[in-house]
């Protein structure tokens, strides 16, 4: 038992119930040099050792993964550490990344009695959706197992805009959003709406139906869409322009 004293209040932990991680064993904990505790004391500094890793650690044994059916390996871009300005981000400020390289394939589906192989290949640049995938510690980096359709595209140069979309999916460049009311009302950006209008950049070459064959998309580069508010993944431009990659079931309309 260990007991520390807050604002003149005893309190008891224990670890008797509690859940092994990592080799951290059901034990009686014993804090015997923390002495009497202030609020305020205790940071995310001391607690530095009990960390709990989501990714999936692969032993040094194993010198290659190979991904099965429509499965692919990326190895995950590493977080911006800085702005574009040089100021040094903290941890918990870098977004996730969603992108990185293919760097093992699976040997495809099959699609009625067709065999499909991937459409990613080894080395291509790829974006992937925010929450897809099986996250794995292999050779020192951090990968993603995920399946193709996951992929969203491939990143043919440094920029969004040339985004390559996969299967059934389009890229549309995001209509700005409107700066005033109806009536003349200067909106703050906290009051903007979120533009769910949109002009396709580009699109993928069609999904697939049950015999395997591509069927081509309802919509084309060039058409202004209408899409649902909060489908897709969002992505800013190296001009700072705002991009969604989404599924076309998700596209509502073709505005005219």
């Amino acid at each position: 038992m260990a007991t520390f004293q807050l604002a003149s209040a005893s309190v008891t932990v224990s670890a008797k119930n509690m859940v092994s991680f990592e080799g951290l064993k059901p034990n009686t904990m014993k804090f015997s040099s923390l002495g009497s505790l202030k609020p305020g004391a205790l940071t995310h500094r001391s607690f530095k050792g009990l960390v709990v890793k989501a990714a999936t650690v692969v032993a040094p044994k194993y010198t290659a993964i190979k991904p099965l059916g429509d499965r692919v390996l990326v190895k995950i871009k590493e977080a911006e550490q800085k702005t574009e300005g040089g100021i040094l981000l903290p941890t918990t400020a870098q977004s996730k990344p969603q992108g990185g390289e293919v760097v093992a394939v699976g040997e495809g589906k099959t699609v009625g009695k067709t065999k499909l192989e991937s459409s990613v290949k080894t080395g291509a640049k790829v974006i992937y959706s925010k929450y897809a995938g099986t996250e794995v510690e292999f050779n020192g980096s951090n990968h993603l197992i995920l399946k193709e359709d996951d992929i969203v595209g491939i990143l043919e140069t440094d920029d969004i805009k040339d985004l390559k979309p996969l299967n059934e999916r389009v890229l549309i460049k995001v209509a700005e959003a409107e700066e005033k009311t109806a009536g003349g009302l200067l909106l703050t950006e906290a009051s903007k709406e979120k533009p769910s209008i949109g002009t396709v950049i580009a699109v993928g070459p069609g999904s697939l139906d049950e015999e395997g064959n591509i069927k081509p998309l309802s919509v084309a580069p060039g058409n202004t869409v209408l899409y649902s508010k909060y489908a897709g993944n969002d992505f800013k431009g190296n001009d700072g322009t705002n991009y969604i990659a989404l599924r076309v079931s998700e596209v509502m309309a073709v505005l005219a």
